[in-house]
């Protein structure tokens, strides 16, 4: 579940208008007041929309990944906790190098998202591991695989998405995607989250 993601910023004059705060995830909407409410709509990506978010999906995951084996590493040597912020610096560094140099390919939005997603994977499992959170036991984050059966990426309000008249939706370094509009969109939303199931389709 999403939190308090904020409004879309200015919209262009192609965009559908901004009059209330909306999270969108995994072409899910969500109001972002006491309730929220959530809808899905399917994706039509073209190949070369395929491509990159393949690309996105990978990148995302090698952050992820990269970011708990830097923790896990940390943890085993008996160092302190590495924390949220110095993740953050840390992929700002390695995107400068040579070996990290295509993670420059995506949006930056969507590497910090992956970051945002462990950060959350362990509050919830120190909430549970300390009995401060009800439900299940939750479980220590584990590495994400290629193989997994549910890729996704997230784009919050800094990437600057945009939902266009044409019934598109425009995506930083993806291009404008297809919609399947199964019931009117209540309002732009204020972030997007692109799933793709074991089943090749997009949501």
């Amino acid at each position: 579940m999403l939190g308090d993601e904020g409004q879309v910023g200015t919209q262009e004059e192609d965009a559908a208008p901004a009059n209330a705060d909306l999270v969108m995830s995994s072409y899910e909407f969500e109001y972002d007041f006491s309730m929220q409410l959530r809808y899905n709509y399917r994706l039509d990506p073209q190949p070369r929309h395929r491509i990159a978010f393949s690309k996105a999906f990978g990148c995302a995951r090698v952050v992820f990944n990269d970011a708990l084996a830097v923790r896990e590493a940390a943890h085993e040597a008996g160092l302190p906790y590495v924390t949220d912020a110095e993740l953050s610096a840390r992929l700002t560094a390695i995107k400068k190098t040579p070996q990290r140099a295509w993670l420059n390919e995506v949006s930056a939005v969507v590497l910090q998202q992956a970051l945002a997603d462990l950060n959350a994977a362990y509050r919830n499992f120190f909430a549970s591991l300390h009995g401060k959170r009800n439900g299940p036991t939750v479980a220590k984050p584990r590495f994400r695989s290629r193989k997994d059966h549910r890729q996704a990426i997230r784009f919050t309000a800094n990437a600057r998405f945009r939902v266009l008249a044409n019934g598109k939706l425009r995506l930083p370094m993806i291009g404008e995607v297809l919609v399947r509009w199964s019931r009117p969109l209540p309002s732009s939303p204020s972030s997007v989250t692109v799933i793709k199931d074991s089943a090749g389709r997009y949501s």
